[in-house]
């Protein structure tokens, strides 16, 4: 079922719809973790019931109504290295809405120079690494010769990085940047025109870990790593309703405003998962849930340490939603220097505006205005666009609002990484999915759909199932 109504009891013969021949599980969390782990678990052939507190699935990546237009809760973006996702996405049958970039092109706005506004660009050439990068470079006007031939060198020296190296996580990027001749200019201008997107925090507070993973990953691994893709629909389109389409399909019966309760493991090894007034019983739990959510869903005994999950800090993520009677910006978006504005895109089809502009800002490690008012927001970023974008100039402001997502990833500091717990519990049948998890990766959906992979695949080995072939393809196109 999916229609929103809440699991019938659970009988000792027929439990969280387990038949004779099968092997059942329960995903607590309907986010990219819980959808995936629900997904590979099911092309499996086991029984799973995915239960979601919320009435609609996606997590922190959805949408909602406003008048006419359908509203993302935030900007999200992914790139060509995210091969989970880009399963994911292919999976749900969802690839030709939410396509890439044939190459990477990222105009860039600086309003900050003395001469007025000027335009530069970040993008690839079809070379090898790292010569793909050098021309866009070598000519990149926000910065000046000597820092771009500095900038080159801490490239390759990050490229150098040892990924596996675990002192790495208990650095600062910031620090590692000036040691090796980055300019405060060269930090702003690209290290967190990229790093401020992708980890959610600046320079100083990320952990050299994450960000070296994140460069050399997305811009010094594969000339068309960074490639940039976004949903050309709205999000729920993607993350709710194509995919309950997908689960449905798997035959997995899937339950919204279902809030999970507790967790408990039996004598005979099995599992019950207590939702309000009624118990299900399972072989398997996968809680696909933040970090602080399944610290109180975790059984005793299940991590050594179950208190590390509450030292898992969060970083928010603001959005500023503009509405003008007119077309202001020709472009699908840019990035701005010099402003409090960091990225900007135009949402006017993928919202269904029918007439003038709406135009999303995404603000990551928005700490200083996560809870400001409404009021000042507009009086801080309205004037700013004007700056950015000389087509406002004169348009009327038809709305304007915000969105806040507080808790919106997991913070990136500097060891945060032995803090990160794997698929794994103690207890046998009990397995974590989130981006918040050991994947390697900052809190991405590409990070959650790796760690809902894993939650899966460790089930799975567990239950004696096959691992299917077509959920572990992405791994081969890594």
């Amino acid at each position: 079922m999916s229609d929103g109504s809440r699991p019938a009891p659970a009988h000792a013969d027929l439990a969280a719809g387990e038949d004779a021949a099968g092997r059942s599980a329960v995903v607590v969390g309907g986010g990219l973790a819980g959808i995936t782990a629900a997904l590979a678990l099911a092309d499996a052939g086991v029984r799973v019931t995915l239960l979601e507190g919320r009435p609609r699935l996606g997590g922190l990546a959805f949408s909602f109504r406003r008048g006419e237009l359908t509203v993302d809760n935030g900007q999200h973006v992914y790139l060509r290295c995210c091969t989970a996702y880009r399963w994911f996405l292919d999976r749900i049958e969802g690839t030709a809405l939410a396509p890439l970039q044939d190459r990477l092109d990222v105009p860039v706005v600086d309003v900050a120079r003395p001469e007025g506004r000027r335009l530069g660009r970040l993008r690839r050439d079809a070379l090898p690494v790292p010569l793909h990068l050098g021309r866009s470079l070598a000519t990149y006007p926000h910065l000046s010769l000597a820092e771009r031939a500095s900038v080159g060198r801490a490239a390759l020296a990050l490229k150098g990085l040892d990924l596996a190296d675990p002192t790495l996580d208990t650095q600062d990027f910031g620090s590692w940047l000036a040691a090796h001749g980055q300019s405060a200019r060269a930090v702003e201008a690209l290290w967190d025109l990229v790093g401020v997107a992708t980890l959610n925090a600046v320079a100083g507070d990320a952990s050299l870990g994450l960000a070296a993973m994140v460069f050399k990953t997305g811009l010094l691994s594969d000339p068309g790593a960074a490639d940039i893709g976004w949903a050309h629909v709205p999000l729920g389109e993607l993350h709710d309703r194509l995919a309950r389409r997908a689960l449905d399909s798997a035959g997995v019966r899937t339950e919204v405003r279902t809030r999970v309760t507790s967790v408990s493991l039996n004598e005979n090894g099995s599992w019950s998962v207590q939702v309000p007034g009624e118990t299900l019983h399972t072989d398997s739990v996968v809680l696909a849930v933040p970090q602080r959510e399944a610290h109180d869903l975790l059984p005793p005994g299940a991590l050594d340490d179950p208190g590390r999950l509450l030292g898992i800090g969060t970083a928010p993520i603001l959005n500023v939603h503009v509405v003008y009677d007119r077309t202001v910006l020709a472009r699908p978006f840019f990035a701005a220097l010099g402003t409090p504005v960091q990225w900007v895109f135009d949402r006017t089809d993928a919202s269904g505006l029918a007439e003038g502009q709406y135009l999303a800002l995404s603000q990551s490690a928005a700490h200083d205005d996560i809870d400001a008012p409404v009021a000042a927001l507009r009086e801080r970023y309205l004037p700013e666009l004007e700056r950015l974008i000389p087509g406002t100039r004169g348009a009327v402001v038809k709305d304007f609002f915000v969105t806040r997502e507080r808790t919106a990833t997991f913070a990136p500091t500097p060891g945060v990484g032995r803090l990160r717990p794997g698929a794994r519990t103690k207890a046998p049948g009990l397995y974590l999915a989130g981006a918040w998890t050991a994947t390697g990766w900052p809190a991405t959906m590409e990070s959650a759909v790796r760690s809902g992979v894993s939650a899966a695949d460790a089930a799975l080995s567990a239950l004696g199932r096959p691992r299917p072939h077509r959920l572990f393809a992405f791994e081969e196109a890594a």
